[in-house]
């Protein structure tokens, strides 16, 4: 019996093989009306019926090749900045082979709104003083609960921003409106005026000041890269009548979409490659959400909450076991774990007299196997062997007279110190396991003297400090990472546009800047081969940093409007795969490099 079933086993597996390996390859040209061949055009296939998107990029001779895709019919897009979409169906049971000729947009708003966050931003004016100021005002203080992109795309008078100026200096960072009693940002507020008609010169119905420099589309290393989405259904309590959002970006002269009725916040990758997402809007049936990468389909899990409804979850991490910790909040914020092969709930509440977890909380897995979460006033280490808690606490209160210091992000290192920011005080701190102290490191300041000296007395009384609301001169450390390979702590600096590298040891700090000012960096992520992988949550692009070479590959993502918020890998032996929550069209993406080897022997299949 165990002979035949193996001879069975085998032979099927031997089918599944011959099968996949006679699967089409999708390939093409794709050029200009001029005749010039485009190099590095996003070019995406989604089978008939499916929720899974396929995109690669076009060669410097201006072909492209997808892997090997079930025969069926498929809906084929290729798209450019400065290009109209061109959009075909394919059968590749007949055909394997379509080549495109993209055409120039004419009208200059659906060339404007193609554009991603960083571009837009890069083209506000700043060459006199006074438009630089505003300029980085707006990159601090107008982010807080949306992209770069979703403000810069509408078009309004000077009346008209001033009425959103009222709003926004009202609502906080989690977007929801306060009350009319609720106090206006004190820096909105006294920038408003300027503000206002430094951006009704930009984006009002007149004659723009802003001056678009075109970028080199994706070459070498980014021109490789595949990506493949997988739409998630909009949240059912949202009441927005539709499954999917109607703009998934996949159209970008549409815009930047609304994140009304979006699920994932953070993701990560099974050890199977099954992905995995966090829920952090209220809803009735979804925890943790997971994702088959074969069929798409999608599962929800759910944690019941106090309130009768989903719990929500905030970050996420992978154990080496292959099962996930995360915040989970059932009435009282705490550390959630997922078995991953049962798919069974535990919660692990902090006791009474320590913090509950909380602030923008990030988890990460330390050296020695330690769980490491963030709470509002500092950091928590969770032995999972024990079951026990260590609480860490900042030396800055979470409510202190600058404003709000609750903690932003955590992680541990490899020798199970643990790490966290205090996001809106510019300061790091080091959970010292030898010493049991938190020791702390202030990130250096960014150089804007010249645009702020005058109001330097105003912004050292400024008390209203928060995650989105910080001083000129802030780097803002968000999000984190170590290198589990090294004694390295990386850091996001949202607002100064860099990235910290904390030695972590000795505590030096490098600051090391983001290829683009206009970046603004979330989270990151370290390999195994010490390469720094973050996302840009204003940018539809992330970012790989090789120390080593001291060198930046940009990836950009097929689809507009993203705000990614989180990122995570996933390693098998030579394979890697990064994994990020399209947080604002709802979907998760997985991106994969192709060598030059895999490309070649496409191509070679291809003719």
């Amino acid at each position: 019996m165990n002979t035949t079933r193996t001879l069975l086993l085998a032979c099927a597996a031997s089918l599944a093989a011959a099968a996949h390996a006679a699967d089409p390859i999708l390939s093409g040209a794709i050029g200009a009306r001029s005749g010039q061949k485009l190099d590095g055009v996003t070019v995406s296939a989604r089978l008939e019926g499916s929720t899974i998107t396929t995109s690669v990029y076009t060669d410097t001779g201006g072909n492209y090749y997808f892997p090997s895709l079930p025969v069926g019919k498929y809906r084929v897009w290729a798209q450019a900045l400065g290009f109209e979409r061109s959009t075909a169906t394919v059968d590749l049971s007949a055909a394997r082979r379509h080549d495109f000729t993209l055409q120039e947009i004419a009208d200059a708003e659906r060339r404007f709104r193609q554009l991603p966050g960083e571009m837009m931003v890069a083209a506000l004016p700043e060459a006199s003083a006074d438009d630089a100021r505003m300029k980085k005002i707006f990159m601090n203080n107008c982010t807080g609960c949306h992209s770069t992109s979703y403000t810069l795309q509408f078009r309004f008078d000077e009346a008209g921003w001033n009425k959103i100026i009222d709003l926004m200096k009202i609502v906080p960072v989690t977007g929801v409106y306060p009350g009319p009693n609720a106090k206006p940002n004190q820096i909105l507020q006294k920038h408003q005026k300027q503000l206002a008609a430094y951006l009704a010169r930009a984006r009002g119905p007149g004659e723009s000041s802003m001056k678009i420099a075109p970028r080199p589309r994706p070459s070498g290393d980014a021109a490789r890269a595949m990506w493949t989405l997988y739409d998630v259904p909009l949240n059912p309590d949202a009441g927005i009548g539709s499954r999917y959002n109607a703009n998934d970006g996949t159209e970008w002269a549409m815009g930047t979409t609304s994140k009304l009725g979006q699920l994932p916040h953070d993701g990560a990758l099974g050890l199977d490659g099954t992905i995995y997402f966090t829920s952090n809007n209220p809803n009735r049936g979804v925890t943790i959400g997971k994702v088959d990468p074969a069929t798409g389909a999608v599962k929800y899990l759910k944690a019941d909450a106090t309130n009768g409804l989903a719990a929500t979850a905030h970050g996420l991490v992978r154990d080496r076991a292959g099962n996930l910790w995360f915040d989970v909040n059932p009435g009282r914020r705490a550390l959630g774990k997922l078995d991953v092969a049962t798919e069974k709930f535990s919660i692990y509440q902090t006791p009474e007299g320590m913090a509950p977890l909380g602030g923008a909380v990030t988890i990460d897995i330390d050296g020695k196997g330690m769980v490491w979460a963030s709470t509002p006033r500092g950091a928590v280490r969770f032995d999972p062997a024990t079951e026990k808690f260590t609480e860490f606490k900042s030396a800055i209160p979470e409510q202190n007279t600058k404003g709000l210091a609750a903690t932003y992000g955590a992680a541990g290192d490899r020798d199970g110190n643990g790490w966290w920011s205090q996001m809106a005080m510019d300061t790091v701190y080091k959970a010292d396991i030898a010493s049991g102290k938190a020791i702390g490191v202030k990130m250096p300041d960014v150089k804007v003297d010249r645009l702020f000296g005058e109001d330097r007395a105003f912004y050292e009384g400024v008390s209203d400090l928060g995650f989105n609301a910080p001083l000129p001169w802030s780097q803002g450390p968000r999000r984190m990472g170590t290198d589990k390979n090294a004694d390295l702590l990386w850091v996001c600096n949202s607002f100064g546009s860099s990235f910290a590298r904390v030695n972590t040891k000795t505590l030096e700090t490098t600051i090391i800047p983001l290829p683009d000012p206009t970046m603004q960096a979330y989270h990151i992520a370290v390999d195994s081969r010490h390469n720094v992988w973050g996302n840009l949550w204003t940018s539809d692009r992330i970012v790989r940093y090789d120390p080593a070479a001291n060198a930046w590959t940009v990836f950009d993502l097929p689809v507009r409007g993203t705000e990614i918020r989180h990122i995570a890998l996933l390693e098998r032996g030579d394979r890697l795969s990064v994994v990020v929550p399209v947080y604002r069209t709802s979907q998760m993406g997985v991106l994969t490099l192709r060598s030059e080897a895999e490309l070649a022997a496409l191509k070679a299949k291809a003719q």
